[in-house]
Parts: C-alpha cells; sequence; structure tokens
C-alpha cells in the first residue's frame, strides 16, 4: 500500500481533505507542528501521525522518508512551500500544495526547479484545490478549442466564507497589488484599475482583474501569452478596491501585517458545512485569436472548499503507483481538461456560442 501525508492537516482545509480522504477510505499520514492538534485528529481519524516543523531541512527530508508523496497544506505557501519542495526532492516525494500564490506556481515551474524534479523521478504540482484546477481545466479546455488563441480571460465567482490560511494570504498580497501576464511575462498594477464585464450564466457581471494564479498556470498549461483573470465585484466595491490599493505601501508593513493576522486568528473560521453545501462556483472562460474571433466556455461546480478535498484527492488517486512522467507541472498539464469534469458536483464544460 502507497504511503502519503497531508501536511497541515489541522488547518481548516487540512482537515477537511483529511477527513474527506477517510471517507473515501484512504488513509494518510497526518502531519503539522502542532503536535495536540494532530495527534488529536489522528486519533479521532484512527491514522498515524507525524510532527515536525519545517524549520530544518534535514528533518523535513527524514520526516519525508517512505513517502511516495505529499501534500502540502500548510500555507500562507509564501513562507512554506519552498522548504516543503526541497524535502521531497532530497526524500524522492512527489509534491502536490494548494496553493494559489503566483509567486509559489513561478517559483515550482521555473527550468530549474522542473529539471531538478526530472532528474530525481519527482513529479512537482502546485495547486490542486480550487486554486488552480477549475480555472485551469478551463483554460485547456479553451486552448483545445482554439489552438492559436493569443489572449486568455478567466472568471470565478464563489459564495462560500474564506477559510484562516485563504485571509491571511490574502492579508499578506495588500501590498502587491494585482497583476497580469502580458506578453508572457507577470506584470504588476494597481487593484482594481482594470474592469470588463463577464457572463457567468446569468447575465453581464462588472468585473475586476486579481493575481489569481492561473496568471502563472495557464501561461504553463496553454502558452497562450496574454492572460487576466477576474472576479465579479459591484462597481462601487471596484472603486473601493482602487481606493484600497493607494494604501498598499502601509498595509504591507510588518506592524499593520501582525495586526491583521492578529485578527484573523481570533474572528475567522471558516464556512461551515450548512454555508458550504449552499455555494456553488462558477467559472467562465474566454480564448481570443490574433482576428480577433472569441470562443468562450463555462462551467459550474460544488463550492471551493469541498472542490479542493475533492479536487486534490482525486490527484492523488491518479498518482499514487503510477508511472507518471516527472517534472513540474500544472493539474490540467498533468490530466487534462476533463479533470474538474471528472469531480462530484461538477458540471460538464458549456461552449457559449
Amino acid at each position: 500500500m502507497s504511503t502519503w501525508m497531508i501536511y497541515g492537516a489541522n488547518g481548516y482545509t487540512g482537515e477537511l481533505i483529511a477527513r474527506q480522504a477517510v471517507r473515501d477510505g484512504m488513509a494518510p499520514v497526518l502531519a503539522g507542528r502542532n503536535e495536540e492538534a494532530i495527534s488529536k485528529l489522528a486519533g479521532e481519524l484512527g491514522l498515524e501521525s507525524s510532527v515536525f516543523s519545517l524549520d530544518d531541512p534535514a528533518t523535513v527530508a527524514e520526516k519525508l522518508q517512505g513517502m511516495e508523496l505529499v501534500l502540502h497544506c500548510a500555507g500562507p505557501f509564501s513562507k512554506t512551500s519552498r522548504q516543503m519542495v526541497e524535502g521531497c526532492l532530497t526524500a524522492g516525494a512527489h509534491y502536490l500544495d494548494i496553493t494559489g500564490e503566483i509567486g509559489v506556481f513561478e517559483m515550482i515551474h521555473a527550468p530549474e526547479t522542473s529539471k531538478r524534479a526530472a532528474d530525481k523521478g519527482v513529479v512537482l504540482c502546485p495547486g490542486v484545490g480550487f486554486d488552480v484546477i477549475p480555472t485551469d481545466c478551463t483554460a485547456h479546455k479553451l486552448k483545445e478549442l482554439m489552438p492559436n488563441a493569443v489572449s486568455l480571460s478567466l472568471g470565478f465567482s464563489f459564495l462560500a466564507g474564506m477559510s484562516p490560511g485563504t485571509t491571511k494570504t490574502m492579508i499578506e498580497g495588500l501590498s502587491g497589488g494585482s497583476a497580469e501576464r502580458k506578453d508572457g511575462k507577470i506584470v504588476p498594477f494597481p487593484m482594481g484599475s482594470k474592469k470588463r464585464t463577464l457572463d457567468f450564466g446569468k447575465g453581464q457581471q462588472p468585473v475586476t482583474a486579481i493575481p489569481w494564479g492561473d496568471v502563472s498556470t495557464a501561461y504553463y498549461t496553454t502558452k497562450i501569452p496574454n492572460i487576466t483573470t477576474w472576479i465579479p465585484l459591484s462597481e462601487r466595491q471596484i472603486r473601493g478596491a482602487r481606493v484600497m490599493s493607494l494604501f498598499a505601501p502601509v498595509l504591507g508593513t510588518k506592524p499593520v501585517q501582525n495586526q491583521l493576522l492578529k485578527w484573523v486568528d481570533r474572528s475567522v473560521k471558516g464556512p461551515d458545512e450548512r454555508a458550504r453545501e449552499n455555494a456553488l462556483s462558477y467559472i467562465v472562460g474566454e480564448a481570443k485569436a490574433e482576428d480577433g474571433r472569441t470562443v468562450t466556455v463555462r462551467i459550474k461546480t460544488t463550492n471551493a472548499y469541498t472542490l479542493t478535498a475533492l479536487g486534490s484527492l482525486e490527484v492523488v488517486r491518479r498518482m499514487l503507483g503510477r508511472d507518471l512522467p516527472s517534472g513540474s507541472f500544472t493539474p490540467a498539464g498533468l490530466f487534462g481538461s476533463g479533470l474538474v469534469e471528472s469531480l462530484e458536483g461538477s458540471g460538464k464544460f458549456e461552449v457559449v456560442e
């Protein structure tokens, strides 16, 4: 039987994944740095546990020995992913995570990192949750439909609240503004400064561009050189985001960051089961050719957090015990556009004429 690990299993999303894994008959090792929380959850679920921090590379590599795969769920990933990637490369374990952070994707998809993974026979596949399976598969689908596309717009809409980890990641990104892929390069711009409309299936809505992970990953999946990512906001909210961007230097200072992160620890718990059940997600993508022709697809999925649990575990199942190409991959790059359609609660792609 394959041995694999969920690191950060005591976090909001990590615990959702661990519980879903047990319901699915899977038996991961639960790991993290909080001994009390990890031991309690592992005891409840009848699973093995391992307690270690990511501070010492030798310890990380030692704890990963014998693991075929690690599903890394401990964010913010900008502070934890490099250590876990290095540990996986040393131990020869495949690496998955649920990040949506552009910097992490760029680090893992860098040619030198991919080559190291290939030389080790290791798969590095970040973004196997809502960040970025649905949008990555949408990008792949659009590339199939329009191989000569030169620009790609991806939008998503979901109503579920945010987990503590996601909130902390957003807070840490307050000073960075937004970003897009332009002529193959990632270019920053102020939050709220770009807007348009997209139809998620209920008519056109105003949307604003945000630095979603596909600014990085969709490029590696499709090689389309111009990529923007969008979420629906009212005109008033878009104006508010633009005003907020003026305070980015202050919001990024250490004292302000520390206070905001403490507020998250006190106040943010993440959506409960009922909230998740009532919060479907809607994805829309548009590809454009150089001559102006466009093609649009839409898909509806279950809520973001349930999809993260289902999606990450589906990727785990498709990898364990399999002979896979090694190197750095996106989820759709590894398993195709149909990955999202295979998940419980997801519909099929609708091509919009």
